[in-house]
């Protein structure tokens, strides 16, 4: 998975950015078909913003906002939120389909 970090009026450490290929990356474990992440930090006045865009192949794109005093405390924030929406869309997509060959013919 690629994984892209952009800085809007700031600067950002080499142990954030580290980290935050690190954590991006585990979220194609979540969803099989995950391309791309676009990553982008922000700082207005003293807020720090990270936003996160994830391009699923055959989907619409995930987005997801956090922000905090520290750019490692927004970056937490929206990793949970980005882990607990793409289970989500998983989950929601396997349990519409049919029940497999195998479930589905008992032989008793």
């Amino acid at each position: 998975m690629r994984v892209q970090v952009v800085a809007r009026h700031c600067e950002i450490p080499d142990s954030v950015r580290t980290r935050t290929e690190e954590q991006i990356g585990r979220l194609a474990k979540y969803h099989p078909r995950v391309a791309s992440a676009d990553v982008v930090f922000e700082e207005v006045k003293k807020v720090r913003r990270v936003e996160v865009i994830v391009s699923i192949h055959g989907a619409d794109p995930v987005i997801a906002r956090g922000e905090g005093e520290a750019f490692r405390t927004a970056l937490d924030k929206v990793v949970d939120r980005l882990g607990r929406i793409l289970r989500r869309q998983r989950a929601q997509k396997i349990d519409h389909q049919g029940p497999r060959l195998a479930e589905g013919v008992t032989s008793e």
